[in-house]
C-alpha cells in the first residue's frame, strides 16, 4: 500500500544548519523510500498570519523553495507546490469551517497563548487576535485532508493540530459521508531520533536564542565565522579534551562519517586546540554545504525556474484536488443545476465544446492519440503504438489519473504549450468525468 506523507514548509525567515539537519535532510531522505508518495508545500497562506510585509513574504518563498531544491528535493519524485496555487484548499477550508465547533478552536494552543497574554496584561481577551490566527488550524486541516495524507511529520507543538484535523474529518464524514469515509484520518509522526543541533552557546539552535549557524547566507566566510564563535571550555592546545562534552563535536558529527567522527575525537583527546578543531569542523561542513549553496544561489538568481517547478507541482496537486473537491461539493449539496427542459444532447454538446478532447487515429501501421484544446491547439501528442488498444489504455489513464499519470506518459507537448496548461486541461477532464458518472 502506498502511504501519503504531507510536509508543510514555513515560508518566513531563512534556514540555518539546525533546520537542515533536523527537518530538511530527513524529510528529503524519507521522500525517497519505496511505497511513499510525498507532498511538500510552501505554506504561504499561513505566512500571512504572522507577516504583513509583502516584500518579505515574496522573498521568503523564493529563498525557502530554493533551499529545499538545493538540498536535494526531487520535484519529479514528489508533489512540490505552493499552498496559494491550489484554490481548492481555500474552498475546502470553508467547507470544514462550517462543521468545526468554535469551542474546538478556543482550545488551540496559539489562540490560548495569545489570549492568556492579553488577560495577564489586563487587555480584552481577544485584543490583537485575527481570525487568521484563531482559525488557522482549519486551514491546516484542509492542507492535510485534501490529499488524504496518512502521515504528517510535525514537532510536538503541532500534534494538537493533527488531532484537530482528525476531529474535523470525523465530523464531516459523519454528516456527509452517507456510509463513506470521505476523508482519511491523518496521523502525526514525531521522529524521536531526529537530530537537534546545539547552537553557538550549547542551547538548542534557534533564531529566538540568536545562536544559529547560517545554512547558505554569507557563504563560507559567514559559516566559518559562526563556528569560530562556538563556546568551548578553557583548555589550551596540548591539553586533553573531552569530545563527548563538546557541542562543537555534536555539530561536526551531524555532517561527518564514522571515520571522521573518530578522528576528531582522538585528536581532541590528544590535545588538539579548539581553534584548529573549529577550522576542521568548518571545512567539513563547508564540504557538505558548498555544492548546495552554489545550487541555491543559481536558483535564487533565476526565480523563473523555481516558478516553473512550482507550477508543474501545482498542476499535479490540482489533478488530485479538483476531482476530490467536486466529490465533496456533491456531498454537501453544491451540485450542478440541470435544466429539465434543455435537450440532453444539446447540453452534452455545449459542455464538450468547452473542454479539451482526446482523439485516437492510425497512420500507416502505427496507432496514436492526441489531446486537442477547445480552440483547436495541439496540447499533447503520443508516440506511435503497435496496437490501438495500447493507445486507448493511455487515454484512459490520463483521463482518470490527470497530471499524476502525465509524468510517465509516452507523450510530448505541443509547440509553446506549458506543462501547467496540460495539467489544468487534464484536471478539467477528470472533474467532468467524475461529475458525469
Amino acid at each position: 500500500m502506498t502511504h501519503r506523507v504531507l510536509t508543510g514548509i514555513t515560508t518566513t525567515g531563512t534556514s540555518h544548519i539546525g533546520n537542515y539537519v533536523g527537518a530538511i535532510r530527513p524529510a528529503i531522505e524519507a521522500s525517497r523510500r519505496p511505497g511513499v508518495q510525498s507532498f511538500f508545500f510552501l505554506a504561504d497562506y499561513h505566512a500571512l498570519i504572522k507577516c504583513d510585509e509583502p516584500a518579505r513574504v515574496e522573498r521568503s518563498r523564493i529563498e525557502i523553495a530554493a533551499t529545499w531544491l538545493a538540498a536535494g528535493l526531487d520535484p519529479e519524485r514528489v508533489v512540490f507546490y505552493r499552498q496559494s496555487d491550489i484554490p481548492e484548499i481555500t474552498e475546502l477550508t470553508w467547507l470544514l469551517t462550517c462543521v468545526t465547533a468554535k469551542g474546538l478552536m478556543n482550545r488551540a494552543h496559539a489562540y490560548k497563548a495569545a489570549s492568556d497574554v492579553n488577560v495577564a496584561a489586563g487587555e480584552d481577551v481577544d485584543a490583537g487576535v485575527t481570525m487568521g490566527l484563531f482559525s488557522y488550524p482549519i486551514l491546516m486541516a484542509a492542507d492535510i485532508l485534501m490529499f488524504k495524507a496518512h502521515h504528517v511529520p510535525v514537532g510536538r507543538d503541532q500534534v494538537q493540530h493533527i488531532e484537530m484535523a482528525r476531529d474535523i474529518a470525523q465530523r464531516f464524514n459523519h454528516l456527509y459521508g452517507r456510509g463513506r469515509e470521505l476523508f482519511v484520518l491523518p496521523g502525526a509522526v514525531i521522529d524521536e531520533q531526529l537530530a537537534t543541533l546545539p547552537g553557538l552557546d550549547g542551547r538548542k539552535m534557534s533564531k529566538s536564542y540568536d545562536n544559529t549557524i547560517p545554512l547558505f547566507d554569507g557563504g563560507a566566510p559567514a559559516l566559518q565565522a559562526a563556528i569560530a564563535r562556538i563556546v568551548t571550555d578553557s583548555k589550551l592546545p596540548g591539553e586533553p579534551k573531552d569530545p563527548d562534552a563538546s557541542h562543537l563535536v555534536t555539530i561536526h558529527d551531524a555532517f561527518a562519517d564514522p571515520a571522521e567522527r573518530t578522528a576528531l575525537r582522538d585528536a581532541l583527546r590528544d590535545g588538539l586546540g579548539w581553534g584548529e578543531a573549529k577550522q576542521r569542523v568548518g571545512a567539513r561542513i563547508e564540504q557538505a554545504l558548498g555544492p548546495m549553496r552554489a545550487r541555491h544561489a543559481e536558483l535564487v538568481a533565476h526565480p523563473e525556474r523555481i516558478e516553473q517547478i512550482l507550477l508543474e507541482g501545482a498542476a499535479k496537486a490540482r489533478a488530485i484536488a479538483g476531482p476530490f473537491l467536486a466529490e465533496l461539493r456533491d456531498a454537501v449539496g453544491l451540485r450542478p443545476m440541470v435544466a429539465v427542459a434543455a435537450p440532453a444532447v444539446a447540453k452534452k454538446a455545449a459542455k464538450a465544446a468547452a473542454l479539451p478532447e482526446f482523439k485516437q487515429y492510425k497512420e500507416g501501421d502505427a496507432f496514436y492519440f492526441k489531446l486537442v484544446a477547445a480552440d483547436g491547439r495541439l496540447l499533447l501528442q503520443s508516440r506511435p503504438f503497435a496496437q490501438g488498444r495500447e493507445a486507448g489504455q493511455w487515454v484512459g489513464k490520463l483521463k482518470s489519473g490527470g497530471a499524476q499519470a502525465l509524468a510517465d506518459a509516452p507523450v510530448t507537448f505541443g509547440d509553446g504549450v506549458a506543462a501547467t496548461e496540460v495539467g489544468h486541461a487534464l484536471n478539467d477532464l477528470s472533474m467532468e468525468r467524475l461529475q458525469t458518472r
